[in-house]
């Protein structure tokens, strides 16, 4: 644009200077006609009226230009406008719905339970060999429901139920006269039943390695060996089957891991009546245990120091009951065959005698083991040795052991033959024994069902 302005200026200066050289020519060459002078006159005007339209066809472009650029803004504006709301649309459209608290709340919940049961035969007989129970049948010893509820990533609950059946135990008194039976009785008596919460508590997961819980929950040691026994179905482990231990109690709980998983640790502070007992206790009882993991090796030592839930208002203790554990398992394969062998040792200080003046003591040990040579199939064994008066009945001991074969058609579903057997001496009266029996003898389909 200015270089077309330019031309036409230079143009018209070149024409309005025109006479001038005319009239020099003129005056060179003689005087100036008129026919001359009208003539350039004409060329000049000529020249302006073409430099006019040539100045309104440029003023006339340049606001067509003009307004091409203010229509294209506009245009730009309103297409960014509708981008805008395009873009606001497809956000809604994407954004997913509110979710009502409900299914929020359920979404946050888990209900898990695990159902152990047996169906079996029992044949017990005293010191003489006289029988002394023969009976059987259908049995739950536990049926556990949970509820499990995550709060937030920190903070989140459980509530266990223990359903415990009615399960009789059965007792035959004999009467005899010069070797010769003379009569006979048989009485029973419910042994376990009720519901229970065996769970119930809060908890704050500050770190893997620092996780608190209050109210009841698992303790530090036997369910710890459950795990590496992996048969609680079966039977209950050395300490819980022998009543040196509980699963579950009220209180405060410190737990961990660290180093990857390498080593764990629990630290119970806690009533000491177990989880069926709740109570007011004028002391607190601890239990701890330190764990190694490494490569399918398994190594824990374990302690309890207390009163046993016995120190209450109006009772008088003697004596702090003490346990010490330790436990050794190993869990791997073998040519691509999984197994299982461990073990585990307790000696236990006043355990009974917290509320007697007397002392006493008490040790036992536990060995297990199983190997899985086909899926779904697997082959186990365990053995019992335990002495629960060391020093004030020293001849007393029982020995213990089963063995089975176990098929788990599906990963909710565990099932069992299994033979049983304990052997007292001395009267003792432990683990599965009854009172009077010397021996006793169970078979049976064993199993468990969970989700």
């Amino acid at each position: 644009m200015r270089m077309k302005n330019s031309v036409a200026l230079a143009a018209m200066a070149l024409a309005l200077t025109a006479p001038g050289a005319v009239m020099a020519k003129s005056k060179s060459a003689g005087p100036s006609t008129s026919e001359q002078l009208s003539a350039a006159q004409q060329q000049i005007d000529a020249l302006k009226a073409q430099l006019d339209a040539l100045q309104a066809r440029m003023d006339q472009q340049a606001q067509i230009q003009a307004q091409a650029a203010d229509t294209a803004q506009a245009a730009a504006a309103k297409a960014d406008q509708a981008m805008a709301k395009a873009d606001a649309a497809s956000a809604e459209v994407a954004k997913p719905a509110k979710i009502p608290d409900a299914v929020k709340w359920a979404a946050d919940t888990k209900i898990s339970g695990r159902m152990y049961f047996n169906i079996s035969t029992v044949t017990a007989e005293n010191a003489a060999g006289a029988n002394v129970q023969k009976d059987g049948g259908f049995q739950i010893k536990r049926f556990y429901v949970g509820i499990d509820h995550k709060f937030n990533k920190v903070f989140s609950g459980n509530i266990t139920i223990d359903v415990d059946n009615v399960i009789k135990s059965a007792s035959l008194s004999t009467t005899s006269s010069g070797g010769n039976l003379t009569g006979a009785s048989l009485s029973t008596s419910p042994v376990g039943q009720g519901l229970y919460i065996k769970k119930a508590y809060l908890e704050a997961k500050l770190d893997p390695a620092f996780i608190v819980r209050a109210g009841s929950t698992d303790m530090p040691w036997i369910p710890y060996v459950e795990g590496l026994y992996g048969y609680r179905h079966i039977e209950k482990t050395i300490a819980d089957l022998n009543s040196f231990g509980t699963s579950a109690d009220w209180g405060v709980h410190v737990m961990g891991s660290f180093a990857d998983g390498l080593v764990s640790y629990q630290v119970s502070a806690i009533d000491g009546g177990g989880y069926r007992n709740p109570q007011f206790t004028k002391t607190v009882d601890l239990e701890g245990r330190i764990s190694l993991k490494y490569k399918g090796f398994n190594v824990g030592i374990g302690g309890y120091t207390g009163k046993l839930g016995k120190d209450v208002q109006g009772a008088t203790t003697f004596h702090t009951a003490n346990r010490f554990n330790a436990a050794l398992a190993y869990k791997g394969e073998l040519s691509e065959i999984p197994f299982t062998i461990g073990g585990e040792y307790f000696y236990a200080k006043n355990w009974n005698r917290v509320t007697s003046v007397t002392e006493d003591s008490s040790d036992g040990y536990s060995l297990f083991a199983s190997v899985q040579p086909v899926k779904q199939w697997s082959v186990f064994g365990r053995y019992d040795w335990v002495k629960p008066s060391k020093d004030l009945a020293p001849l007393q001991k029982d020995q213990y052991f089963n063995v089975g074969i176990q098929y788990s058609p599906a990963k909710i579903v565990d099932l069992a033959l299994v033979y049983k057997r304990d052997k007292g001496d001395g009267g003792v009266k432990t683990g599965n024994l009854g009172t009077g029996q010397a021996t006793r003898d169970e078979i049976g389909l064993y199993g468990q069902f969970r989700f």
